[in-house]
């Protein structure tokens, strides 16, 4: 059971006080170093190593030429694209959850994910479309799955189980469109696709951080700011109503900018899968707060795909791996766990 850590208030001078619980704050503090800490180590990591302390003053402008075009050219877009996937990931898992009211309410088990990729392979195999318009495509198939999936979990409202049962079977259904998909391609197509399916960090530059650090600037301070909202969602309809919040208008809002932020962050980095499922819970039993953990899941998600990248490139010698293949094989461990803790929990 989750122990709630103290309240506290902060006033200021102009008499505006808020509220906010000493450890969660803490543990916010330091994901945050975490996650700069990781981006510095993942910076200078390479074939051309640059020690942390270089690292710093090359972003401060004091680095020497090679430096400068390792760090700001080479090295800074990937570090900035995984921080930000990871962040849109964990926040979009984490208003899932919260709107599901189930631990297994994450985009990338309920067909949020593989609606994205669908729409991507659609672009790769069927029309034979660049990175641009594959990513064009992760965001619109994000979308319409979202859409479709909203609609059919629909009745008198959107409940937590039945949107996780609708979204389960949705994902089983994408995932055999998927399949179908790379069996149609010629083998070039076949090939870029299955590479893009395994979610990747390599290559990627200002070109892929730019529209993600836009949509990312946008809706992670919207979503933020439902904090509250959300954590009344979580009490049940009834008593969200009577606290005041507009539940339909305001879930449905939240559930828009989630499927976007996992759309977004797919169309960056391909399906990076099991991020949205664990950084919210893991979050969660790191500030022992009730509630969505909104920015300690963002955190998380940065630090851990942050630190799931070093693993891929740097742990295996010079066989390099995708991060995909990392965070899947960590993700599914941490699947079975949890589905064994909720069975002894008896809440499945």
């Amino acid at each position: 059971m989750t122990t709630k850590s103290p309240t506290r208030v902060l006033r200021t001078a102009g008499g505006l006080s808020v509220r906010y619980e000493a450890r969660a704050a803490v543990s916010v503090l330091g994901l945050a170093l975490l996650v700069l800490a990781a981006a510095v180590v993942l910076i200078g990591s390479g074939d051309f190593p640059i020690a942390p302390g270089d690292v710093v003053a090359t972003l401060l402008g004091d680095g020497t030429p090679v430096q400068q075009f390792a760090v700001m050219d080479l090295r800074l877009p990937r570090v900035l694209v995984a921080v930000f996937v990871g962040a849109a990931l964990g926040i979009g898992g984490a208003v899932f959850q919260s709107i599901s009211r189930n631990p297994l309410g994450s985009p990338d088990v309920i067909g949020f994910g593989q609606g994205a990729s669908v729409g991507a392979l659609l672009v790769i195999v069927l029309f034979h479309g660049d990175a641009t318009a594959a990513a064009a495509g992760a965001v619109v198939g994000g979308l319409v799955t979202g859409a479709v999936i909203y609609l059919l979990a629909w009745k008198r409202g959107v409940h937590g189980y039945r949107l996780v049962l609708v979204g389960i079977g949705s994902a089983a259904m994408l995932t055999a469109v998927i399949h179908y998909l790379l069996t149609k391609g010629d083998l070039v197509d076949a090939t870029r696709a299955t590479v893009w399916m395994t979610g990747s960090l390599d290559g990627r530059d200002w070109t892929q951080f730019r529209p993600l650090f836009a949509v990312c600037c946008v809706l992670l301070p919207f979503v933020l700011g439902h904090g509250r909202a959300l954590r009344m969602l979580e009490m049940g309809d009834d008593a969200a109503y009577a606290l005041g919040v507009k539940v339909e208008r305001t879930r449905t809002l939240l559930m828009i900018s989630a499927v976007l932020l996992v759309s977004v962050a797919t169309a960056a980095a391909g399906p990076i899968v099991f991020v949205s499922l664990s950084a919210p819970q893991l979050a969660r039993r790191l500030t022992r707060s009730p509630g969505p953990n909104l920015a300690a899941s963002a955190l998380m998600g940065a630090a851990l795909l942050l630190v799931a990248d070093w693993t891929a490139t740097q742990a295996f010698g010079d066989r390099q791996l995708p991060v995909g293949v990392v965070t899947g094989v960590l993700g599914g461990c941490y699947l079975l766990w949890l589905l064994v803790t909720e069975r002894k929990a008896g809440r499945i």
